[in-house]
């Protein structure tokens, strides 16, 4: 699990346990009627709005989001300018066996294209397609999670909405009065507590790790067509961190591959 995530949780949860605790005890926050509208209508929902294919994607978006990034930036700069070495000395042709250890299924489909002679333009025309069916995929995803995140607090409200109803039509009965209050309130913290703990933090997760991705395909189409057109390795090296930030690239600047002396 990565390390913000877990703090995330913990702190959000922590707070929420130690604030009931300070007035009460866990028991009277529990209510069989609230988890029942509150879960049921989320899910009612969501099945209802979106196609099966989305709702089996859903468990795959919370192991996303609650395990570490894969994306690595710096990896996939290390691994072209490499290539960009091996083409430069030996030629274009030599990179097909290279294809075999490259894990990035972009950059691999990239290196392989521009192996197979591949007109540049073509090869940029492939890989923004490739790209943006992958953003296209982000986003429905995201979707789904955004969206149970506004699902929830409606539902908490639909909730309250129901416990004062019957509370209004038990004034009579004092009995009745304190349960129904306790549903009208108790679900409506259900809500919020879904909306702003679970899903919607799983929802900006996905969609920090999608920016992050979008922006390594972007730096390995680059990387690809500067291959591709013989470009120095240097040159590809000072191409390639633009892509990221000052302080970073002044980081990572030094310990990623460059170009052999004399090229």
């Amino acid at each position: 699990m990565e390390l913000t995530t877990l703090i995330g949780i913990v702190i959000g949860l922590g707070c929420t346990i130690i604030t009931i605790y300070s007035g009460g005890s866990l028991g009277q926050f529990w209510d069989a009627g609230s988890v029942l509208i509150v879960v049921g209508g989320i899910i009612g929902s969501t099945v209802a709005s979106y196609t099966m294919t989305d709702i089996k994607a859903i468990i795959q978006g919370f192991k996303i989001a609650y395990s570490k990034n894969k994306v690595n930036i710096q990896e996939s700069m290390d691994v072209i300018l490499q290539l960009a070495n091996t083409a430069r000395r030996e030629g274009l042709l030599s990179l097909e066996n290279a294809t075999e250890s490259i894990e990035n299924r972009f950059l691999k489909k990239g290196i392989m294209l521009i192996v197979d002679g591949t007109d540049p333009a073509l090869v940029k025309n492939i890989l923004e397609t490739e790209s943006a069916y992958i953003q296209d995929r982000h986003a429905s995803l995201i979707g789904v999670f955004a969206s149970m995140q506004g699902y929830a607090p409606a539902y908490g409200m639909l909730g309250t909405l129901v416990g004062l109803i019957n509370m209004l039509a038990f004034l009579d009965d004092q009995s009745m009065l304190a349960p129904s209050m306790a549903t009208a309130l108790v679900t409506t913290f259900y809500g919020v507590f879904l909306a702003n703990i679970i899903f919607g933090p799983v929802a900006n997760k996905l969609k920090s790790y999608s920016m992050e991705e979008e922006l390594e395909c972007e730096m390995i189409m680059e990387g690809v067509l500067s291959i591709q057109n013989g470009e120095n390795p240097r040159l590809i090296k000072e191409k390639l961190l633009a892509f990221v930030s000052g302080a970073e690239a002044d980081q990572i600047g030094d310990s990623i591959g460059a170009a052999p002396k004399g090229e």
